[in-house]
């Protein structure tokens, strides 16, 4: 018997509510709790009007009225079938959850990887290939050897740095992930660390669950102010090669100032360098890793360049640090999962992992310059290097930001404001627009809907 078969309605017959209409919510709260699922079949409207001892009339409006709003589909000579479980409305008092929120139709909020460019067959024989390893009984808290490997070359090859001599390669399980153990490793609760204002948010959060105190520095048209860093921060974190939001790239004369800054109070650097293998105008500056590989501790990640599917990414620093975020993994237990990081060797072992970011430089390029037009064409101006997914749109103010959000919203376009990404009073206004979630055919739809609301917010 089907679980459509053994669902238990009733009706009240003394309700001032119609028939039809406790037909229909009985059969929503039933989808909702779990007792039906999308795909079930549901039983026949004479089948059901005799059950409840109504007539066919009231269980076909229930019907009717699920058709309508999309939560039932017939298929001729097959019966009516449950479309998928519509989401239940919070209770009073439950907390909302960011990602439970419905999804936008397109996308284009910055962070995301552009999927679409990757070779799926090439994705299908890593994933297929790492499987084929022996299971593992105990794992490298430093990371599978052969990852560490993969990534020494990785970043020799694409961002001039030399992992080897005078620094250590370990396995990570993402940006965030990093930023939490080396918070927990190096640094005491109560201690304060240098945060780009606008800034990554997730960082902040990491820094904060480990009771850091994070102290908001300005951000310019050249990336973090180094001259405004206190003296008594322990740590600065940034991203020096495309700053998270803003765009901007830090150039080489504040570089040297941050690095003898870090050197002169005994602070250390944090280099996000989140999506350094995307530049397209000129070639990078060196990271500040290989400047100072003595203060910076540098870090990457597979999730803006693959996906986040394989949730890992990698931490290059001295060998004294690296031991030290070691050591804590052995107490804890913790350390990133091995699967993504043998997936990440499979890809680089038949050479798929340069051929995709060879093929995604060339994606990414014609996208921007599309963004850019489409923005141009509605007044708006662009900020941001020719690097990475995403620009920046600046708007007047933190209201006209929302009002340009929550009209693209009505229209299915998610747009991010950078009112989300400040720590201290909001100096800068506008929204970053990411340009590599949504897929290549969709983008000028999706960007037509988010120009105009900019224009006219």
């Amino acid at each position: 018997m089907s679980a459509a078969e053994e669902l238990i309605l009733t009706v009240d017959r003394g309700s001032a509510r119609p028939m039809a209409v406790q037909v229909a919510d009985g059969l929503r709260a039933a989808a909702a709790d779990g007792r039906l699922r999308g795909g079930d079949r549901l039983p026949s409207s004479r089948a059901l009007a005799s059950r409840l001892g109504v007539s066919r009339t009231v269980v076909t409006a229930a019907y009717d009225q699920l058709h309508a709003e999309g939560w039932l589909t017939g298929r001729h000579g097959s019966g009516t079938f449950l479309t998928a479980a519509p989401v239940p409305a919070p209770k009073s008092g439950d907390p909302v959850l960011e990602d439970e929120t419905p999804s936008p139709r397109y996308d284009l909020a910055p962070g995301a990887p552009c999927v679409e460019a990757i070779d799926r067959a090439a994705w299908r024989r890593a994933w297929r290939a790492a499987s084929d390893r022996i299971p593992l009984s105990r794992k490298d808290r430093r990371g599978d050897p052969d990852y560490r490997v993969v990534v020494s070359e990785h970043l020799l090859r694409h961002r001039g740095l030399a992992a080897g001599s005078g620094t250590a390669v370990l396995a990570t399980a993402g940006t965030s992930a990093a930023v939490a153990e080396l918070a927990a490793t190096l640094l005491r609760p109560g201690d304060a660390v240098a945060m780009e204002d606008p800034g990554y948010q997730r960082a902040v959060g990491a820094f904060r669950a480990a009771g850091v105190r994070v102290v908001p520095v300005p951000v310019d048209a050249h990336g973090l102010r180094a001259d405004l860093i206190p003296s008594h921060v322990r740590a600065v974190y940034c991203t020096p090669a495309h700053q998270f939001p803003l765009g901007a790239r830090m150039p080489a004369g504040r570089r040297v100032e941050l690095i003898e800054f870090a050197r002169r109070t005994g602070a250390f650097v944090i280099e996000d360098d989140y999506d350094g293998e995307l530049r397209y105008d000129t070639a990078p500056l060196p990271l500040l890793a290989t400047l100072a590989p003595d203060v910076v501790v540098h870090l990457g990640t597979t999730s803006k360049i693959l996906s986040p599917a394989l949730g890992v990414g990698w931490l290059v620093a001295s060998p004294t640090v690296a031991e030290a975020v070691v050591a804590r993994r052995n107490i804890t237990g913790t350390g990133p999962a091995p699967i993504g990081q043998q997936v990440l060797v499979e890809l680089a072992r038949h050479g798929d992992l340069a051929r995709h970011l060879r093929r995604l430089r060339r994606e990414m390029p014609p996208r921007r310059a599309v963004v850019v037009e489409r923005l141009r064409a509605h007044g708006l101006d662009v900020i941001g290097d020719d690097a990475g997914s995403h620009v920046l749109v600046p708007l007047p103010s933190a209201a006209a930001a929302e009002r340009a959000a929550a009209a693209a919203g009505q229209r299915g376009v998610f747009l991010d404001r950078l009112a989300r990404h400040h720590l201290g009073e909001q100096r800068i206004f506008g929204v970053p627009l990411g340009y590599s979630a949504v897929l290549r055919a969709d983008l000028r739809a999706a960007l037509e809907v988010a120009a105009e609301c900019l224009a006219t917010g």
